[in-house]
């Protein structure tokens, strides 16, 4: 149970997808205007990634390395996290429109977003059990959701401030994004 939380910490905070490994930083720049549609892009994420991460290690274990069929589990990974996607798109569709629109283009990218097949893929080359897969898919996700809901408030302060034409836009958000990852490092004390 220790190591459990210590890769669920690990995953969140320590090695934050985002922030110290630089994976799913599209949607993550893209959808962070907001802090409701963040927290809604999170929420698929954390339901993809976690899910993911279940189905991925199933595959890889019980039908792949079986059948000695490793080298096509990038393949399969991306196939496996597209129908993923897709359900999620369509339930979105049907029970929350607002937030299905205010998703925009990001939810069909969550298909290729980095971290989801990252993730798969750091999985198996840890040779992690099913639970453990499943615990760091979750820390992953939930910390890409804490790093995107902390980007979108900031980012909605930022409107209201005084910044040089030079840095508006873009340039801010990379530096409060560089800044954040700073301040991330600092959980790296914690283990």
């Amino acid at each position: 149970m220790k190591e459990l939380l210590i890769i669920l910490i690990g995953a969140a905070l320590v090695n934050n997808v985002v922030l110290s490994q630089f994976l799913g930083l599209c949607p993550f720049l893209g959808v962070s205007k907001k802090t409701g549609t963040a927290a809604g892009m999170g929420a698929a994420v954390v339901f993809v990634i976690t899910i993911a991460s279940a189905l991925c290690s199933l595959v890889y274990n019980f039908i792949l390395v079986p059948m000695e069929l490793k080298y096509l589990n990038t393949i399969v990974f991306i196939l496996l996290i597209a129908c993923l996607v897709q359900f999620v798109e369509l339930v979105l569709k049907k029970y929350s429109r607002a937030l299905y629109s205010a998703l925009g283009v990001y939810l069909p990218l969550i298909t290729t977003n980095c971290a989801v097949l990252g993730v798969a893929i750091i999985n198996v080359q840890s040779d992690y059990s099913l639970l453990t897969s499943v615990v760091n898919g979750f820390g992953t996700a939930a910390g890409f959701t804490i790093a995107i809901i902390i980007m979108a408030g900031i980012r909605e302060r930022i409107e209201f401030n005084d910044v040089p034409k030079s840095f508006q836009g873009s340039p801010i958000v990379l530096i409060t994004a560089g800044l954040m990852a700073i301040a991330f490092i600092g959980f790296s004390g914690l283990f």
